[in-house]
């Protein structure tokens, strides 16, 4: 289960191309190069956040400059970017976290979308703390002594509770009913986006406070800020059926990707090369670091990817 951005973005952006890390919002809004018969055309959807900025970034560089394709890509939150591609107004999703609700609709029902195969890729949520605060204070990674560490993890923002950072207000996330039903003293602050969170979570780290967050894996902060994942009680099958009754950790999700059923069967070249796609946790930590800490545009980091990694993306590229 996925549990990230499903609320649909208020009115419609006018259309952009993407140039940087710029997008269009798709969620009431088609791309002209959607779903275009006999066009070597594809709209690829690129969700907020880096590692699904990494994908795509790839995949366009490389069906532009080994295929031949204009690629358009429009920036649509989750829970809508299926209603998008079910509709033809995108032609693929690279990185899904998993939407039961949806698949059952659109895929089995409906048979508007079709899946894409693996990414590749498993995430995670979890709630981490630094590594270099686990070493000092180890039974801080579990949960029941959570409590003992709350003053400590007290912001102005956590009304006198610890504070366990979040990102965006729009993700989906079972974190307050977690507080609630494992009784803990902390309150859910949102910081706003996950680049919010990256920057409140550096300044912590470069001032070597403690802090608790929800975060992700495959995530490229990994790399700058060592992290240990707190441990809540064990994931089982069901256990978070009950968005408000939740008391248990975040799954591990195989990471998917999924085309809309025309452009599946039409899309000849690129949807296969798309279905083929599949790559590492280390190859999307690379892009997305080379994107978000180094600051090259999303083009730029798929090219160095795509200079030194021949060997992978070739094995994509349709016969």
């Amino acid at each position: 289960m996925r549990v990230r951005t499903t609320s649909a973005v208020a009115g419609a952006s006018a259309l952009l191309l993407l140039t940087g890390c710029g997008a269009a919002d798709m969620t009431r809004q088609a791309s002209p190069f959607a779903n275009a018969r006999g066009a070597k055309t594809v709209t690829l959807s690129v969700q907020s956040w880096v590692g699904a900025q990494a994908n795509v970034s790839v995949a366009r560089y490389l069906l532009e400059h080994e295929l031949g394709y204009r690629v358009d890509t429009v920036q649509v939150d989750e829970v809508p970017a299926w209603d998008a591609l079910s509709q033809g107004r995108v032609d693929a999703i690279l990185e899904d976290w998993g939407h039961p609700d949806q698949e059952k609709r659109y895929v089995q029902d409906k048979r508007t979308i079709a899946p894409g195969g693996d990414l590749g890729v498993t995430g995670h949520i979890g709630w981490y703390v630094p590594t270099y605060f686990a070493k000092r204070h180890p039974d801080v990674t579990d949960w029941k002594n959570l409590d003992k560490y709350a003053d400590q993890m007290r912001t102005p923002e956590s009304g006198g509770k610890g504070q366990l950072l979040d990102g965006s207000p729009s993700y989906v996330t079972n974190d307050k009913a977690l507080v609630t039903n494992l009784k803990l003293d902390y309150q859910v602050v949102f910081a706003g986006s996950e680049a919010a969170q990256i920057t409140q979570m550096k300044q912590f780290a470069k001032e070597r406070k403690p802090f608790l967050t929800y975060w992700y894996s495959p995530q490229w902060l990994f790399e700058k800020i060592p992290m240990t994942e707190v441990k809540l009680p064990a994931y089982e099958e069901g256990c978070d059926a009950d968005a408000a009754k939740v008391a248990c950790a975040y799954p591990h999700t195989p990471l998917k990707k999924y085309l809309n059923a025309d452009f599946a069967k039409t899309g000849g070249k690129a949807a296969a090369f798309l279905k083929n796609f599949k790559w590492t946790t280390e190859d999307q930590n690379e892009v997305s670091l080379m994107i978000a800490n180094d600051k090259l545009t999303p083009q730029e980091a798929a090219r160095k990817w795509a200079d030194r990694h021949r060997s992978t993306w070739r094995s994509w590229l349709p016969s």
